[in-house]
């Protein structure tokens, strides 16, 4: 095969959801909520983790770096979403949509890592209570999101680099809100044989890998809980977990719906509609789902606004 002059594209196209022209304010305002909801929502659990002593400990400090990656993930695509629909411009330059595919790539992977380790968090803290805050020190917390981050990037860049070699030749529209990893293989008129193996294989692992992890975490946490003869033990141990295993469900059974939707329509605008509830709606309820039954993050949410009002009145 010839090679392509990979300088020819300098742009896409990014379609959205409608081309209609009235639904644009709608949908502008729509996403412009959730995003605001998913900033401030993260940022509070995480200042509510800082602020709050009782909350120095290993769970609450991955929930904390949860935050921050939900943040960092929603303002990939959003933001530029926003932007294109204020402008009423759907373009993206190559150089912006290389850099999307990178960010996002590596904040999904990095959502997935992280909730791998809060699973095994919870495992430790109840299948080996007397053994947690040993096992669990900070040294190994901190080294566990070290190693999240580090596959990540390495991934991510793995992905960016091969998708660079590609070759696209002519100014091309992408049926998304957003730079998606695979929207762009399927628009070059190069060989993507080798892009779309590293892809599925490298997504097999990265995503079937954790999964499993989470579920063996998981049966040996509920065999633990059936074993305990109190039933105030079992409710206590069973409601540390119920927030995790939400977001867990939420998050994978969101993402596999995108892919067998598209997979069963066929249709880019379907998939790109079914994608906003992994990549916006799941952020945005984290913090909700995390909160909303728990008194420690509740108490750590109270004297966060404690501090601010005595700030404010000061």
């Amino acid at each position: 095969m010839e090679p392509k002059n990979l300088t020819r594209v300098s742009k896409f196209h990014l379609l959205g959801f409608s081309e209609e022209t009235e639904l644009q304010p709608l949908i502008f305002g729509l996403f412009l909520t959730m995003y605001l909801i998913t900033v401030f929502g993260n940022l509070l659990i995480i200042l509510a983790v800082s602020s709050g002593p009782h909350l120095h400990t290993p769970m609450y400090f991955f929930l904390s770096n949860l935050s921050f990656v939900d943040i960092c993930f929603t303002s990939t695509t959003i933001p530029k979403m926003l932007w294109n629909i204020e402008t009423q411009s759907k373009v993206i330059t190559f150089e912006g949509c290389i850099t999307q595919v990178y960010f996002f790539t590596l904040f999904v992977v990095l959502d997935i890592l992280l909730l791998t380790v809060m699973a095994y968090d919870r495992f430790m803290a109840i299948c080996h209570p007397l053994h947690y805050t040993v096992i669990m020190n900070p040294q190994l917390c901190e080294r566990l999101v070290l190693l999240s981050w580090v596959i990540s990037v390495l991934h991510s860049l793995l992905e960016s680099l091969m998708v660079l070699h590609l070759a696209f030749c002519t100014v091309l529209e992408i049926p998304h809100f957003f730079c998606e990893l695979n929207q762009m293989i399927q628009l070059a008129c190069s060989d993507t044989l080798l892009n779309n193996m590293v892809m599925y294989s490298v997504a097999l692992l990265l995503a079937g890998g954790p999964l499993t992890g989470i579920f063996y975490s998981y049966s040996k946490i509920v065999s633990s809980i059936q074993g305990m003869s109190s039933a105030q033990g079992k409710y206590k141990a069973f409601s540390t977990c119920a927030s995790h295993l939400s977001v867990v469900s939420l998050f994978y059974c969101t993402g596999l719906g995108v892919y067998l939707s598209s997979a069963v329509t066929h249709s880019s605008h379907s998939s790109a509609r079914a994608s906003v509830m992994y990549t916006v709606i799941t952020p945005m309820l984290n913090p909700f789902i995390y909160s909303l039954r728990n008194r420690d993050l509740k108490r750590g949410l109270k004297i966060l606004f404690e501090k601010s009002l005595i700030k404010l009145w000061k």
